[in-house]
């Protein structure tokens, strides 16, 4: 059987290959702990499911445009006025089978082959192979600081002129680092100067801790949006936990959207009109879930950092977004997928190694579940450590 040479540049998911397997030992009955997930437990706004279910009633589910229909692209142009203080119209928004979708699109649409894509590590799994799937190069670029967040000085010599795009995840997914003001500042005036596509992986942005809120990249912008190579992308999947539905959105120059509206229309003809009715509802309905989310969360992190200290040797910094904490396990391995097998094996506890977000001797631990799975699931990891050999290789 032959397969393309991009296919073949493409790896399996780490992510889905640990649940795979934690999945088929739950099935033979272990008492399987997953600190892995992407997912709060939370349910879905009640807006969400009243809307939804309206429509399901009614039998009529039917083709949308393919940039979504238009009562959720107004309540997005609603939502980026409310949260990101920018002024947008419809024709710079699409709707999404959720902010992945989004983000692949918009690759697609600006990449060439040859392009490149920077991006700090650690990243998001996904990056590297959305880019490959472009046919694109990707460029992780090591933050130099413990706290997992970047400066320009770290991305500006990886820059070369086939770089096309810098994708930028704050709050951030491995490691919970909500980017400062000054390097979001920075990235937006380089990019545009530049003449670089920014991209923008907002879907943690509203699920920030500490009194904190996540710098506004439209802030700094020097230029309107039609002029703008800014692609913002967002979604409902984390912060109304809402992942199953599959909706997220892209905010850019209309001129942009347009195409990026065309090649979704090809891949998929739209989302589906189903979830945009949820969407919708969550978008314009009672906000306090989120509220209610964020607060929990932050709880379950103070959780999960109060056990990790009772683990020796390991480092760690205070996440302080989304629901991931990534901690520093090199004192123990440098080789995260194995020890992440070994505490699958011995702890029966899920965990996902930093290899697949550029940082091998990791591991991400997600706060997103039960506060009794964290306290059982760090201790059994601290258990199962107490024998593992030091510095194996």
């Amino acid at each position: 059987m032959t397969i393309s040479k991009v296919a073949r540049s493409i790896g399996e998911s780490a992510t889905l290959k640990l649940n795979a397997t934690a999945a088929a030992l739950r099935a033979q009955g272990a008492p399987v702990i997953h600190l892995g997930g992407g997912e709060p437990v939370s349910k879905a706004p009640a807006s969400a499911i009243a809307a939804g279910s309206a429509m399901l009633a009614t039998g009529e589910v039917r083709y949308t445009p393919a940039s979504g229909t238009p009562a959720l692209r107004r309540a997005i142009v609603e939502y980026t006025q409310k949260y990101y203080r920018r002024a947008v119209a419809v024709e710079n928004v699409m709707a999404s089978g959720g902010a992945k979708q989004a983000i692949m699109v918009a690759l697609q649409t600006v990449l060439d082959p040859g392009d490149e894509v920077v991006f700090p590590v650690p990243y998001w799994v996904s990056y590297p192979d959305m880019v490959r799937l472009c046919g694109a190069t990707p460029v992780p670029v090591p933050a130099g600081a413990a706290d997992y967040c970047p400066r320009l000085a770290d991305i500006e010599p990886h820059v070369t002129p086939r770089t096309k795009a810098v994708l930028i995840n704050s709050p951030n997914n491995p490691s919970g680092a909500v980017y400062p003001e000054s390097f979001v500042a920075d990235i937006v005036c380089f990019c545009e100067d530049r003449g670089l596509y920014l991209i923008m992986d907002d879907i943690y942005h509203r699920l920030v801790f500490d009194g904190q809120q996540v710098v506004n990249c439209y802030d700094y912008a020097r230029r309107g949006i039609e002029d703008s190579q800014l692609i913002v992308v967002n979604g409902v999947s984390k912060q109304y936990a809402m992942t199953g539905f599959r909706i997220g959105w892209a905010v850019a120059a209309r001129q942009l959207i347009k195409v990026m509206a065309m090649i979704q229309g090809h891949q998929t003809s739209g989302p589906s009109a189903l979830s945009q009715q949820a969407a919708l509802g969550a978008l314009t309905g009672e906000q306090s879930s989120v509220d209610e989310l964020r607060g929990t969360l932050e709880h379950s992190r103070d959780v999960l950092l109060e056990q990790l200290q009772t683990i020796p040797d390991i480092r760690f910094a205070k996440p302080g977004g989304t629901f991931y904490c990534l901690v520093d396990f090199r004192a123990y391995d440098h080789d995260s997928t194995k020890l992440a097998q070994f505490l699958l094996e011995r702890a029966q506890v899920v965990t996902i190694p930093g290899a697949a977000f550029g940082l091998d001797g990791h591991l991400r631990i997600s706060f997103c579940g039960a506060r009794d799975d964290i306290v059982q699931g760090i201790a059994r990891i601290r258990a199962a450590l107490a024998e593992y050999p030091r510095h194996a290789k």
